[in-house]
């Protein structure tokens, strides 16, 4: 069992923290605006009850002075000039209380709103870059499981390589004892070449399986590095920029509020200059920048950076890096000159929208900061006092500048957005990108010469029993299936197949039209029986287009009429396993071929979206593709009212596809492998059709005996008791077998039999010798001997 990489849960439970302290800041930021709003308006009364007193001081004595015209005139000037002097202070009084009351208190109210509005959608962002952290941690856990997976299958192929070495070295000296009794014979000559096809086969499965482990360690540490540089970018640039999306405007708001008391309050208060220098040094050294670094490390141990994902390796597996083998060198060049052409698009965009940005910023700043949406109190106090028409109209106009503030404000959500998740996309191209070009540079330097792959040739499928050809489209499922014997239709199988070799990391598969006209070509071809797809030369969005077709000619769709309205509304279930146990249930009833082929297709659609970071296919753009065409109702009218539902219903089962699908114990029959090889589709095509195909010039004979009783669940299978002798005459499929018991014909379920070591082959050959038997009939015949004596 190998190590687990570093726990998803407390990683959840360190982005959950980020929130609550961002949300425990916006509280003390709109605690610190209201408690300053309830400071001023308690300020602001008592400068209005001391301009009151002020004024009746002032209107008291002026009273008097009236009366005492006797009174020199130099006097009578000087008191004249202190009452009006004081009339005045009283009237500032009265100025700053208003600005006290209700400019600025407004004022505080605006920015309350504005700091609770901006936290909320800055919010909405960082769950949005947190949940694509955890998907990639996810992604990340997925590819070291399917690692495990192939690495153990291939522990396992090297353990059978050895046993079938020892094997032939066993029969070797048998055949030496055989010798010196007795010239050499028919069955000598039968049993070498037995112990060399069976030496053929274990070489042939081991390479296939190292292949396989090879390159899902490839995709496991690809998603490592993808893993590491989203964490980097998250914690060391991601967080900071929300942080000033939470802060935006505050400070600023905060500095232009106090500015406009204190010139208000210098005008009255000359005597108390020195508390106001001290007060304006307080304002000036108001610092965003600051205060978001002092926050930061504060409570460091939640927005510090964790510990890289370090690579563990599964048991024995040395190999740390991405390999570039002969075998997958092709592949990783490809897949390197995609991201290249990819990451230069997206970095393109991204410093695009990085300008966008830093101008939208700027002219949000200077509308909050504007002076004409924030003008100076005593402006605002004076408009009100002497000409209250115009203190109505700068209100209506004040009111259309925050609306366009607010305008602009998602604007700028909208950039930031746009800009985290692009710059995200690019730190996790750019790691991919820079491992690949290590990797392959490597593999230059290490080069070494290898075996050229097969050449690739057109490969004609046999017809059903009636001879009826593959139609690929207006054919029910089980029509497809009956005449093709397989339990993956022929053009399904194949195209998945194309796509997984070929196509996984192509950008806008599915979405991207092909060629029509390489389409019907495609189409035309799987009608008359033919694999088009063995040539690697095909278009790969018409290849995907010939998929997509397929479905959509099913009639009925690949989901049945019935359960159209059922599975709809488990769309409304919010609780995610609550509906895909209820998905699951509804489709436990559908025919046993049918769910087949559906977790079939499903799981390679999961497959597609865990290369969305490439693709550019998310689970919901694919559903959006496929949802059309595997979901309908009877009636038509309605499709486009609840197509949503059927996006909804088919992302959410790619999504969840373990949960809602069976299992291979639960379901016997073929299931879908994320890493495939060009060997096993030369392989297994070649056993599938060479062999019909060259009737005349050989035929085989195996002999299997029942491990266990088997029930016949269709006319076409052969039921049989334990221990009773069966006779193999080809290999079906991955599971089945043709062949009889007694002398009734049919298919044999591969699990339920063992083929006797004994076994005696019968060939029988054109004059030429076995030693120029094609290289396609030889696989053949090694994989038929590795599916029987495995």
């Amino acid at each position: 069992m190998s190590p687990c990489v570093s726990a998803p849960p407390d990683l959840r439970t360190q982005l959950t923290e980020q929130m609550k302290i961002l949300d425990c800041q916006v509280e003390v930021k709109q605690q610190q605006l209201s408690d300053l709003s309830d400071f001023l308006r308690r300020r602001g009364d008592i400068e209005a009850e001391y301009a009151r007193a002020l004024d009746k001081l002032t209107e008291r004595f002026t009273h008097k002075t009236k009366k005492k015209e006797q009174w020199d005139h130099s006097v009578c000037q000087v008191w004249s000039v202190l009452l009006t002097q004081n009339r005045l202070e009283s009237r500032e009084h009265a100025t700053l209380a208003d600005t006290c009351c209700n400019t600025l208190t407004q004022r505080l109210a605006h920015s309350t709103e504005d700091t609770g509005r901006l936290h909320k959608r800055s919010k909405e962002v960082g769950v949005q870059m947190q949940d694509e952290l955890l998907k990639v941690t996810t992604e990340l856990q997925t590819a070291l499981k399917t690692y495990n997976q192939y690495h153990t299958d291939c522990m396992a192929a090297e353990g059978k390589l050895k046993e079938a070495e020892r094997l032939e070295e066993r029969h070797t000296g048998k055949s030496a004892d055989l010798s010196l009794g007795q010239s050499t014979g028919p069955r000598r000559s039968s049993v070498k070449k037995i112990e060399r096809l069976m030496e053929k086969v274990e070489m042939c499965v081991y390479g296939e399986t190292q292949l396989k482990c090879t390159k899902a360690r490839n995709d496991y540490l690809l998603n490592l590095a993808a893993a590491n540089a989203a964490m980097n970018k998250y914690y060391l640039q991601d967080v900071c920029t929300l942080i000033d999306c939470c802060d935006l405007g505050f400070h600023q708001s905060v500095e232009r509020l106090m500015r406009c008391y204190l010139t208000s309050r210098g005008r009255v208060q000359k005597t108390e200059e020195a508390g106001l220098k001290q007060l304006e040094a307080a304002v000036t050294s108001l610092d965003q920048g600051g205060d978001r670094d002092g926050l930061m490390q504060q409570h460091d141990a939640s927005f510090c950076l964790p510990f890289r994902f370090s690579y563990h390796p599964h048991e024995g597996d040395q190999v740390c890096e991405v390999s570039a083998e002969s075998q997958v060198r092709y592949e990783l060049e490809t897949r390197f000159q995609q991201l290249q052409s990819r990451l230069a698009s997206v970095t393109l965009e991204t410093e695009e929208v990085s300008k966008t940005l830093k101008a939208t910023l700027t002219s949000l700043l200077d509308t909050m900061c504007d002076s004409e949406s924030n003008p100076a109190p005593d402006l605002t106090s004076s408009l009100s006092h002497e000409l209250p028409g115009v203190g109505t109209a700068f209100k209506v106009t004040l009111a259309k500048r925050r609306a366009n503030q607010q305008e602009t404000e998602s604007y700028y959500f909208t950039k930031v957005k746009e800009f985290l998740t692009s710059s995200s996309l690019t730190s996790k191209l750019q790691a991919k990108h820079d491992i690949l070009h290590d990797a392959i540079q490597k593999g230059n330097v290490r080069s070494q010469l290898a075996l050229p792959p097969l050449p690739p040739q057109r490969l004609h499928h046999q017809s059903g029993a009636q001879g009826v050809p593959h139609i690929v489209c207006s054919l029910t499922l089980f029509q497809g299936i009956n005449s093709s014997g397989q339990q993956i239709p022929v053009v399904v199988e194949s195209c998945i197949r194309f796509i997984n070799l070929h196509g996984l990391h192509h950008e806008g598969i599915f979405r991207v039209p092909g060629s029509q006209r390489e389409v019907n070509h495609i189409r035309d071809a799987f009608e008359r029986g033919e694999d088009p797809l063995s040539d690697s030369e095909c278009d790969l969005d018409s290849v995907a287009g010939v998929l997509k077709l397929y479905f959509r000619g099913l009639e009925p769709p690949l989901f049945p009429y019935d359960s159209y309205s059922e599975l709809l509304e488990c769309i409304q279930i919010e609780a995610v396993s609550e509906k895909s146990s209820q998905i699951k249930a509804i489709m436990s009833s559908f025919a046993r071929p049918l769910l087949i082929v559906i977790r079939y297709l499903f799981a390679f659609l999961n497959h597609v979206s865990q290369y969305s970071d490439e693709n550019m296919m998310q689970p919901y753009n694919l559903a959006v593709c496929f949802g059309p065409s595997l979901l309908r109702g009877v009636e038509s009218g309605d499709a486009v009212a609840r197509q949503p539902q059927v996006n909804d219903l088919v992302k959410t089962m790619i999504l969840q596809h373990d949960a809602i699908f069976p299992s291979q114990s639960d379901l016997p029959g073929p299931v879908y492998e994320k890493h495939m090889t060009l060997e096993q589709e030369y392989c297994r095509r070649n056993t599938q059709s060479q062999l019909p195909h060259t009737h005349t010039h050989t035929h085989i004979v195996l002999e299997a005996v029942a491990m266990f009783d088997y029930a016949a669940r269709s006319p076409a299978e052969l039921s049989f008791k334990q221990g009773e002798l069966i006779i193999l005459h080809s290999k079906a499929s991955s599971d089945w077998w043709r062949g009889e018991v007694g002398t009734v014909k049919g298919l044999i379920p591969h699990k339920y039999i063992s083929v006797l070591d004994g076994n005696t082959m019968h060939v029988s050959l054109c004059p030429k010798s076995s030693l120029q038997l094609p290289l396609c009939l030889s696989l053949s015949l090694s994989v038929m001997f590795s599916l029987g004596l495995q």
